[in-house]
């Protein structure tokens, strides 16, 4: 059975930081580029960290760089996310997503953790 677990998430104060982890299980996680999206109240699901199977390349959206750190561990099947410097807009439930690295298939979603950046 296909699971991602998504933790680390919860109430931080503006500036401050949190580490996001996705434990994944029930396939070859190795295999799997993964991803972490977000999802504002109101607003659509975006994806703004992405790092590949074997974690050679990775890619940031604009309004994350600089700040969000995606890295993963192959051995423990868990990506991470480090955010620093978080701002209020930063405010939104975290997905991780697992896409196979050939591209076939819809991928594997998790059930999301809460941010919430307070000013």
């Amino acid at each position: 059975q296909v699971q991602l677990v998504e933790s680390g998430g919860g109430l931080v104060q503006f500036g401050g930081s949190l580490r996001l982890s996705c434990a994944a299980s029930g396939f070859i996680f190795s295999t799997y580029d993964m991803s972490w999206y977000r999802q504002a109240p109101g607003k659509e699901r975006e994806l703004f960290a992405s790092m590949s199977a074997f974690g050679n390349y990775t890619d940031y959206a604009e309004f994350v760089k600089g700040r969000f750190t995606i890295s993963r561990d192959n051995a423990k099947n868990t990506v991470y996310l480090q955010m620093n410097s978080l701002k209020s807009e930063d405010t939104a439930l975290y997905y991780c997503k697992a896409q196979h690295w050939t591209g076939r298939g819809t991928g594997h979603w998790g059930q999301g953790t809460q941010v919430t950046v307070s000013s």
